[in-house]
């Protein structure tokens, strides 16, 4: 179509203009009107982790930067290092022994690689199957790519869990992609061997191709382990994984993450990759294949404090009379219904001028995440009291 004005010709793609707000940005815009009134906002919406780093690892960051090799492009695949270190944490932490060579790619952090891993294997004559509940990534850019999205249901009452059989026969027969997340973004919820083994096989029946977003799986809690897909026999043949460094060592500013999985699979997200971009700086994968090498050193600290922080949280809004049976068992969040009366973005709003305390609104993740809000275990203990502080004296109660 020729544009008819100038107007015409700056416009973005319709796709990029049929996308939803993003909340994030809404939500930024909500803080700064705040902030211009005043307010000291304490922010428990973004999920970025407040502590630094680890220092050994930062060390041998700058150990490898001092080396003039590590100044060039890295390789497309990853450096050597970080790929056998991920093979050797593959095989210590789930049983499963990867090819580092053919089964594993160093990605420029989770996000990164389900992008291009979408970007690999939908279209327009495609289907993705994903939570109604997600992470942005994995429900937007399936529409970014002119493709379809089917939504499954996730409910409280099947524990934030898919019903693979209420999919419907006609969407399946166009569905190429699945995608999930456990521990999931943003409910807390986990999955078990034997689900893994149920969506493998419906998989394999359907013809599918998996994508599990494996990215919180170090930040469990109550002695819950997160499990693998690729400890599912048969997985191999349909499934690829993707993890990420930014919350089991707190480098989210560092962008490192790995996918892993069936060889294919990873050619064809190698094949995007490399027509996109290169990839993380060499000297900050030399420091990832650090922390996978001694994660039993810096794991277990950092799931205890989140464990900590979780306790606080879940405690504190108890006592302010919300329903919480079971306190989550992984993440970096709580997930709680929406007051009757309000829904999700009002009731941020109203967070933010009752008691100048932020939270994300559930639909900031889909449509399944109205009448629900996130808040994120980014601050330590000193900082919750003064939330439910801030909420008591606000007469903020569920109900």
């Amino acid at each position: 179509m020729t544009p008819t004005s100038s107007t015409d010709a700056l416009a973005p793609s319709h796709r990029l203009d049929a996308l939803p707000t993003y909340v994030f940005a809404w939500l930024d815009e909500l803080k700064a009107r705040a902030r211009a009134r005043g307010a000291r906002l304490i922010d428990l919406g973004i999920g970025n982790p407040d502590q630094p780093t680890p220092p050994p690892i930062v060390e041998e960051i700058a150990r490898a930067y001092q080396d003039p090799t590590t100044h060039g492009y890295p390789p497309f695949r990853g450096t050597e290092r970080v790929r056998q270190a991920v093979a050797r944490f593959m095989r210590a932490r789930f049983g499963v022994d990867l090819d580092p060579e053919r089964e594993i790619l160093a990605t420029s952090g989770a996000k990164e690689g389900i992008a291009h891993f979408t970007m690999a294997f939908v279209d327009e004559s495609t289907i993705s199957l994903v939570p109604d509940i997600y992470y942005p990534v994995h429900g937007r850019m399936t529409p970014l790519l002119g493709s379809r999205v089917h939504h499954l249901p996730l409910t409280a009452e099947r524990d934030f869990l898919p019903d693979l059989a209420a999919i419907p026969a006609h969407v399946l027969r166009e569905a190429r992609v699945l995608l999930l997340n456990y521990p999931h973004n943003p409910t807390g919820a986990v999955a078990t061997l034997e689900f893994y083994e149920e969506v493998v096989a419906f998989c394999a029946r359907h013809q599918l191709v998996l994508l599990s977003d494996l990215a919180y799986s170090e930040l469990t809690f109550d002695g819950f382990v997160a499990p693998s897909v690729l400890q599912i026999p048969g997985a191999r043949e349909l499934a690829i994984e993707t993890h990420s460094f930014s919350k089991s060592f707190n480098m989210a500013g560092s962008r490192l993450g790995w996918a892993c999985g069936n060889r294919e699979l990873i050619e064809s997200l190698y094949a995007v990759r490399t027509n996109l971009g290169y990839g993380t700086p060499a000297a900050i994968q030399a420091g990832g294949a650090y922390a996978l090498d001694h994660s039993d050193e810096f794991v277990p600290e950092i799931a205890a404090r989140y464990q900590r922080r979780r306790d606080l949280v879940v405690e504190g809004f108890r006592r302010l009379g919300w329903p919480i049976e079971r306190a989550p068992r992984a993440t970096m969040f709580v997930w709680l219904p929406v007051p009757s009366g309000f829904s999700s973005p009002a009731w941020t709003e109203h967070l933010v001028d009752r008691a100048d305390v932020v939270v994300t609104p559930g639909h900031a993740f889909g449509p399944g995440g109205e009448g629900w809000f996130r808040t994120s275990l980014v601050a330590e203990p000193e900082v919750f009291a003064d939330v439910f502080d801030r909420l008591e004296r606000a007469g903020i109660r569920f109900g």
